[in-house]
């Protein structure tokens, strides 16, 4: 549906423009601001209770969760937050599977080196190391992006993509895109396969697909449950860093874990792993290990 609204302005643009003229460019802001205009009516009323739209897509060698959101903070406040590596190691480290992350550059380039593992503790020897280029792609008063890629991750999965866009609303709001995907090929296929089959077998994500007898919701699985119930964790693990700056700095750390926790306990159906002792104590121990 966007991609044939972007169309059809592109469409109409061509029919005023001047014979021999180069249509205008659809820049990342408008198409931003485009599905903006064409969400609304979900991002109105929805299962979250709040300006929040979650997809996903699966096609034969990728996955990729798009989240959408309204957010009460003004862009300047966004985009000067989230525009340093290191901040996204803040961030990262509160996902379950994020073991350890260290910002740093190599050959002019900022990058992130994020260990991937267990939703238990671990030693870093048993996870697997990814490397993120990090890039600020845009900073203005109209528009922040940022994105990190990473070429390789664990169990044969390629081709890792964050992108965080957002746009300003009126009333200090800000509206935001967080694109998550990554590709795959046979090796994890399988693996994925076996998770799913498994102790994955249960596990859902967020986009309703019919009710059951009793008239509750069923919820997509799969592939397309495990993308999206991660694009949920990196969303509001951002969210979480955002609201945690109004602390005092010896006070953030604590709050983010506490709040992370939280936000994903809302959704228990999806999110629920572990008990919230056992989060906070496996979390302090890794974080400890990352600034040690």
């Amino acid at each position: 549906m966007l991609r044939r609204l972007i169309l059809f302005t592109t469409i109409a643009m061509l029919d005023i423009a001047p014979a021999g003229a180069a249509p205008p460019a659809v820049t990342p802001a408008a198409s931003l601001r485009a599905a903006y205009d064409e969400l609304q009516p979900k991002l109105r009323s929805n299962s979250y209770g709040r300006p929040l739209h979650l997809d996903s897509r699966e096609s034969s060698s990728d996955l990729k969760g798009d989240m959408h959101a309204v957010i009460g903070h003004p862009i300047d406040m966004v985009g000067s937050s989230l525009n340093d590596s290191e901040v996204w190691c803040d961030i990262l480290i509160l996902h379950l599977n994020t073991k350890y992350c260290e910002a740093g550059n190599a050959g002019g380039r900022d990058m992130l080196a994020v260990n991937i593992g267990k939703k238990y503790d671990q030693p870093l020897g048993k996870t697997h190391r990814v490397q993120f280029d990090f890039r600020v792609m845009a900073a203005t008063h109209d528009y922040f992006s940022v994105v990190l890629n990473a070429a390789s991750g664990p169990y044969g999965t390629k081709n890792y993509r964050i992108l965080f866009e957002a746009i300003p609303l009126d009333k200090g709001r800000t509206f935001i895109h967080l694109s998550y995907s990554y590709g795959f090929g046979m090796t994890a296929r399988l693996a994925m396969q076996t998770y799913l089959g498994t102790i994955g077998s249960a596990k859902v994500g967020f986009t309703e697909t019919g009710k059951d007898a009793n008239g509750q919701p069923l919820y997509v699985g799969g592939v397309r449950g495990m993308i999206e119930r991660n694009t949920m964790r990196y969303f509001l693990a951002i969210e979480t860093y955002l609201e945690s700056l109004a602390a005092p700095a010896d006070a953030r750390v604590e709050k983010r874990l506490r709040d992370w926790f939280a936000a994903i306990e809302r959704y228990p159906r999806q999110l629920h792993e572990m008990e919230r002792e056992d989060y906070l104590a496996m979390k302090r121990r890794e974080i400890r290990r990352q600034q040690g």
